[in-house]
């Protein structure tokens, strides 16, 4: 682990004055004020729709271009009895966003079926297969959903055909939409929506929600479907700010109360019932299960989980998909592995402005979180590539805090056969005779937009505190921050001048974990906490030495005592110069 920089600059004095006015106008401690500021919030009306998210404020989805095309032309396929093809991309933002507009429209028409395409024989995007099977089935409609924006060629060939598409999406759109019968995309551009940053479930719901406006169905019933909704904003890490907190907040309470029976049969096989769940549980247990089916298997499967009506279904799809996640670790593992290798062997690591690596026999399924991985590992932006089929590679591309990895893709693409995606993520082809030259623009670019301060890790303080700050009251209302995630995460405190209250020790399965229990000297309270992969520091430690340390405020769960513990992020020891702020 290299050092991380604190990036923590105190208010101004009117930072200052609105941090206060903000606090005592919500009674909230003056720290939260602090850290309401930071994220942005002005007024005491943007303070109270913070704390209070109702779904009211959620936007009218008629704002969104195309919207009153689309729904004139679903209202007509169902007035009309027309078989209907819901089309989703295989991840979990698409097999969610299928499921919750399957789900929905079944209770209004039976000629409906839906589809994921197959990651190694299709890819992503409208594949031709999918296009043909809806063309046989005799389907006159298709909703694609989190991908289509850019497939002009296939929406025209889909079109010629005779069979419409409305499009929801939410990725950057190209120079062209398709010629379809809708565009869906908050993205699109002259969009007047609001709101940019919604996942592409979140599309979809948008689509239902004006579904159920012009033909007088209740709201909630719509609302019933927002578990999906939260899995899949979670899981796309799109960012937790204006209408997505809303879905994520109303979307986790149903999770935790009434889950749909496939979302309960994947908590079951997670470990993680009786407990109540936060994004990070579905970023780390339910999104993987989710994943692994279009990765190893088929995406459908995780649909049919979702759609499941029994508890026994549920549960015997949801084995299947921790069996598939098991192997999906098995070869994420092994691909990562032999990545870190190629990665370890570069002299010069630092004149690596982005890491590219690529081996033909790579498992195409795992790219994406091998490319996550040295983003995180390496903290800088890094794509993956594996071939996929007749003299194709494929590649996924993840990216750090500040760096647009989509405008990479962009600066290559007389060279990509497609590309897509949005500033942290995106994915590629490319003919293996481009590979070569792709390689090297790519780098290049880099090399002159990517500076080495860029690729200093960091961690940004959200307000400095002493340890008798942290009283039960504090948690409270951190925890009515929440949900956390993508530009809301949790807050991140320094405290300056602790002292070890017993000797720090090494824990966890690999010994790379450290215990602490601390306080400031000779005052109360003493707080227990844990840093996490910070063992190595074990020796720095010196008998009543005072240290700095960097946090979040959780609790451990207990029985049923609920007591305070810090997650030790970082810790500097002052006396060392040149490491602090």
């Amino acid at each position: 682990m290299g050092h991380h920089y604190w990036d923590f600059k105190p208010l101004s004095k009117a930072q200052q004055k609105l941090a206060e006015r903000l606090a005592s106008g919500e009674k909230l401690q003056p720290v939260i004020g602090e850290i309401l500021v930071r994220r942005g919030l002005k007024t005491p009306e943007d303070v109270h729709s913070f704390l209070f998210p109702k779904l009211d404020q959620l936007h009218d989805p008629f704002l969104m271009p195309d919207m009153d095309k689309a729904i004139k032309r679903l209202n007509a396929a169902i007035g009309n009895k027309e078989r209907i093809m819901v089309y989703g991309d295989f991840d979990v933002d698409g097999t969610t966003a299928v499921t919750l507009v399957y789900k929905f429209l079944r209770q209004f028409t039976q000629n409906i079926d839906y589809y994921i395409p197959d990651r190694s024989d299709e890819g992503s995007g409208i594949s031709q297969a999918g296009v043909d099977f809806a063309i046989g089935t005799g389907c006159k409609l298709m909703i694609v959903l989190d991908t289509g924006i850019k497939n002009t060629e296939m929406v025209s060939y889909a079109e010629e055909r005779g069979l419409d598409i409305i499009v929801c999406d939410h990725h950057n759109p190209g120079e062209q939409l398709p010629d379809a019968s809708a565009n869906l995309n908050p993205r699109n551009k002259g969009s007047k929506y609001p709101y940019k940053y919604l996942s592409g479930c979140g599309v979809g719901f948008k689509l239902m929600q004006a579904f159920a406006l012009s033909n007088d169905i209740s709201m909630q019933k719509v609302y019933d479907l927002l578990d999906l909704v939260a899995v899949s904003i979670s899981a796309d890490l799109v960012p937790l700010t204006g209408e997505n907190r809303v879905l994520a907040y109303y979307g986790m309470r149903k999770l935790n109360k009434t889950p749909l029976l496939g979302l309960k049969g994947i908590i079951a096989v997670s470990g993680l019932e009786n407990k109540e769940l936060t994004l990070k549980d579905i970023i780390l247990k339910i999104g993987p299960r989710l994943n692994a089916s279009g990765r190893i298997r088929s995406g459908r499967e995780s649909v049919d989980l979702l759609l499941s009506s029994n508890e026994e279904d549920a549960h015997i799809l949801s084995r299947h998909l921790d069996d598939y996640n098991n192997q999906r670790r098995d070869l994420d593992r092994f691909v990562t592995q032999e990545a870190n290798d190629i990665v370890e062997s570069f002299t010069d690591l630092e004149n690596h402005k982005v890491i590219i690596v690529y081996d033909p026999s790579w498992h195409s399924g795992v790219i994406g979180i091998v490319a996550s991985r040295l983003s995180e590992k390496y903290n800088r932006p890094a794509i993956v590539l594996a071939d996929t089929q007749d003299n194709l590679v494929g590649g996924s591309a993840r990216s750090i805090d500040g760096y647009d990895v989509y405008s990479i893709l962009e600066h290559s693409k007389d060279l990509l056969e497609n590309f897509g995606g949005h500033t942290h993520a995106a994915g590629l082809s490319i003919k293996k005779k481009n590979l070569h030259r792709f390689i090297q623009q790519s780098t290049a670019l880099a090399e002159r937009n990517i500076s080495s301060e860029d690729l200093r890790p960091s961690y940004r303080v959200d307000a400095e505190i002493s340890l008798k700050q942290i009283v039960p009251t504090l948690k409270r209302q951190i925890r009515r921050l929440s949900p956390f995630g993508p530009r809301n995460e949790s807050p991140i405190f320094l405290t300056r001048g602790v002292v070890n209250v017993t000797p720090p020790r090494v824990m966890g399965f690999r010994k790379n974990h450290l215990k602490l229990v601390i306080s400031m000297p000779d005052q109360l309270p003493i707080l227990q906490g844990t840093a996490y992969n910070r063992a190595t520091l074990l020796a720095d430690f010196a008998e009543g030495q005072k240290f700095d340390i960097l946090y979040t405020i959780d609790e451990s769960n207990k029985g049923d005592s609920r007591s305070i513990y810090l997650n030790i992020l970082d810790i500097h020891f002052p006396e060392k110069a040149g490491e602090g702020l």
